[in-house]
């Protein structure tokens, strides 16, 4: 053993043979080095348990693909593109909603140059970096004002925090909803300084009931929209405008919380009973606001609209310099707004709206040219199918209704699906999927046709990870 281990290669060797690769020439010296060290630990355990018993194993030219396999897969960045062959369109732990090309270039601008972020072209002083995107959602949504938080949690907190400190909020018992993150409505008003009152049953709250509560200390009342459940069968809640006429008689803000929020009719692809933004403006609510990177499909942001008196006070709140955008979502935001200002050209260039939107006759053209990619790069080590199958919007937005599309199938021979899925993980690009009656299932709609001969690359590279072991 302690000549085994006396010829071991030195790390000048290692350096040197590393070298001639280009990638691994690139990388920091001291990464290098270090990975070096890592992988001649692991020879070392290799030896002590009797994995390596001959010299020759330990010969610079036998452990040179295994020493640059390890450098290159340990030098990855540790946030990395994944495919997502799930189905689920915004899908939270995936990075949730896609960019569109627009935005994605106005952010590469915004952060390769110097920019006009809180700077006014038209007087040469310092501007508000909110208006770049105040006009903008005023014009869609015919709000009167609009600010930019960093996500619905803190526009949520923020409008609370004005309105609302110290007083009471009143809120329907069944709108008392928990969504992702253990974020709970109750929780983030108490943290807010604002008072919960309950009003109302679990399943029926009546307009009596928000009244009767109505007192000296009222702050606001509030409607949060179930994004992430429904409830059934004997319930009744109180329309908005119902509410707002209870706000107007006794001087009181009505403040909506959308959750998801959509500036896009979506009734059409059968996403029924999801009011847009618009709609909740129209209706008379005071302040609405809801996510930027859910279903509108633009950056992580909490966007708040409503009437310009209480914008205006949300604005000079000072909790709201620590929950202020940057400037790359503000770029992201401007070019996605912007799209909506045609809702057809945002429904083909959005891509979370595209996606969500599908025809059944694209997603199974789709399927079949994976499919058959699938049986190119695999040929007979796989079984490839295709079925009917149903996609998510995801994202704690509707939860009770199933997207129609179509799937593939892959089983390999003598791999297991669970096998594969976790190899698949520790491919580049790592690919997540489903797994379906003993069969590893592939949702071609959040799969960009682009990626369809990286899936395939992506099954290829799980299939040699596996036949290695």
């Amino acid at each position: 053993m302690s000549m085994l281990f006396r010829n071991l290669p030195s790390m000048d060797q290692l350096l040197a043979a590393l070298e001639v690769d280009r990638d691994i020439a690139d990388l920091p010296r001291l990464l290098v080095k270090n990975l070096g060290n890592e992988f001649l630990d692991i020879c070392r355990e290799e030896i002590r348990s009797g994995a390596i018993t001959e010299e020759e194993q330990l010969s610079l030219e036998a452990l040179l693909p295994r020493l640059m396999a390890y450098v290159r897969s340990q030098s990855r960045p540790h946030f990395r593109r994944v495919l997502n062959a799930t189905g689920v369109v915004i899908h939270t732990n995936l990075g949730r909603s896609l960019l569109a090309k627009s935005a994605i270039a106005a952010v590469a601008e915004a952060c390769g140059h110097y920019s006009n972020c809180e700077f006014d072209l038209s007087t040469g002083r310092r501007g508000s970096r909110y208006s770049h995107v105040e006009k903008l959602l005023c014009d869609i949504t015919g709000a009167e004002a609009a600010l930019v938080v960093n996500n619905n949690a803190a526009a949520v907190f923020i409008m609370l925090e004005t309105f609302a400190k110290g007083k009471e909020v009143i809120v329907s018992r069944g709108q008392l909803v928990e969504i992702g993150g253990s974020f709970r409505i109750p929780d983030v008003m108490s943290k807010s300084g604002a008072i919960l009152k309950e009003v109302g049953a679990t399943n029926r709250t009546h307009a009596h009931d928000y009244e009767n509560a109505i007192g000296d200390n009222t702050g606001a009342l509030m409607r949060v929209h179930t994004s992430n459940f429904r409830m059934v069968g004997f319930t009744k809640e109180v329309s908005l405008p119902e509410l707002c006429e209870l706000g107007d008689k006794y001087d009181l803000p009505v403040i909506e919380d959308l959750g998801s929020g959509t500036l896009y009719p979506l009734q059409d692809v059968g996403l029924a009973d999801e009011p847009t933004v618009q709609q909740v403006v129209a209706q008379g609510a005071d302040v609405v606001s809801f996510s930027g990177d859910k279903v509108l499909g633009g950056p992580q942001a909490g966007i708040i609209v409503g009437r310009k008196e209480y914008i205006d006070r949300i604005k000079s709140n000072p909790v709201n310099r620590a929950m202020r955008i940057d400037k790359m979502t503000l770029a992201a935001l401007e070019a996605t707004l912007r799209l909506y200002l045609d809702m057809d050209e945002a429904r083909h260039k959005v891509p979370t709206l595209r996606m969500i939107t599908a025809s059944p006759e694209a997603l199974k053209s789709k399927a079949r040219r994976l499919a058959d990619v699938i049986r190119l790069e695999l040929g007979d080590m796989v079984s490839v199918g295709i079925k009917k199958g149903f996609s998510r919007v995801g994202g704690g937005a509707f939860p009770e209704y199933d997207l129609p599309g179509t799937m593939v199938t892959v089983v390999l021979k003598n791999i297991s699906v669970g096998d594969l899925k976790s190899a698949l993980l520790d491919t580049d690009p790592p690919l997540v999927a489903r797994i379906e009656d003993d069969a590893f299932l592939l949702d071609p709609r959040t799969l960009a046709s682009t990626e369809l001969k990286l899936t395939a690359s992506a099954l290829k590279q799980a299939v040699s990870l596996l036949t290695r072991k």
